[in-house]
């Protein structure tokens, strides 16, 4: 009993390291949920996965995207893609309250993707992903830019604001990044 239980603990430790080794700089780091005192660690969400990053707001004229942005979510997940949506009051348009910006996520747009908590995501206090994604792009001149990140190269595609989440252009973007 006590050598497999080393063995787990072994197995389990050596796991934790080769993801750590295989996580980008980029996505070092743990975010707040949206309204929650739950963390997320983005190695443990991102590395090594295609995904769709966003930058959002709750008040804003581009908002009604959330609805498109979870449609996207439910229709390629099983595919691989993570949708993961940083709120920010970067262009102030965020609502007044986390727990106002909650509802309007998770309640208004039924959001099940994850939602982070408000961080900075222009300038020099943008957040670790936010500067990578701006420096491999270019870095969100307002609400709901959205981020394609292929997860094997790092690779970054830019979508703005007026490009929606159920737009030809980025459903071919998405289906052409999860192809093996």
């Amino acid at each position: 009993m006590k050598t497999s239980m080393a063995l787990i603990v072994s197995l389990a430790f050596n796991g934790a390291l080769a993801q750590a080794a295989s996580c980008p700089a980029y996505l070092e780091g743990e975010y707040r949920k949206l309204h929650s005192t739950e963390n997320a660690n983005l190695c443990e969400l991102l590395a090594g996965k295609d995904a769709l990053i966003v930058n959002t707001a709750s008040h804003c004229g581009f908002t009604p995207q959330f609805e498109a942005l979870e449609a996207l979510h439910q229709e390629y997940a099983d595919q691989g893609l993570v949708v993961v949506g940083f709120a920010s009051d970067d262009f102030k348009q965020a609502a007044k309250s986390e727990e106002e910006a909650a509802t309007i996520c998770y309640t208004n747009y039924g959001v099940s993707f994850t939602m982070l908590a408000p961080t900075p995501v222009t300038g020099e206090q943008a957040n670790g992903l936010f500067a990578y994604l701006g420096a491999q792009s270019e870095q969100p001149g307002w609400n709901f830019n959205k981020y394609l990140l292929d997860g094997e190269t790092g690779e970054v595609q830019h979508f703005g604001s007026k490009v929606t989440p159920d737009s030809d252009e980025l459903k071919a973007a998405v289906k052409a990044v999860l192809q093996p």
